[in-house]
């Protein structure tokens, strides 16, 4: 698995489904399920996937979305893109801060989205801009 987490300016590639809206109004994501419906219509139309690469990828659009509310202050953008053996969700918000990824001595509740979204990912990229952040997320799939 090559999951790397680096922050760095670039052009994403162009996503399958319509992004959010960003420079065109506010994203049509306002909840991780809705995230998580537009991902299933996406896969959909793919044809069968195992199971569990699509819960793997429900699972990372959930966290994503999830954290762009509790740390970013809301979904920006969001966008999926299909490649040849992968799918990669790409979620923006308005926070220029990196997600962080902080080992606990102690238990306690929160902060374990991340470290799932970087083990279930084949590549993680953090894109900043003066504006925010995109993260990508591409999960491995068998088509």
């Amino acid at each position: 698995m090559n999951t790397r987490s680096d922050t760095r300016s670039r052009t994403p590639a162009a996503p399958t489904a319509r992004p959010g809206a960003g420079a065109y109004g506010p994203s049509p994501i306002g909840t991780p399920a809705q995230a998580r419906q537009l991902v299933c219509h996406t896969l959909a139309a793919l044809g069968p996937l195992p199971p569990d690469q699509v819960d793997d990828l429900l699972l990372v659009t959930s966290e994503l979305v999830t954290n762009a509310h509790r740390h970013g202050g809301g979904v920006t953008d969001f966008g999926i893109a299909v490649g040849p053996d992968r799918v990669t969700v790409s979620v923006a918000d308005a926070s220029g801060e990196a997600p962080r990824y902080d080992l606990r001595e102690e238990l306690c509740p929160g902060g374990f989205g991340w470290p799932i979204v970087l083990r279930l990912c084949r590549e993680v990229t953090v894109d900043t801009r003066p504006d925010g952040k995109t993260i990508h997320a591409a999960v491995t799939v068998d088509r």
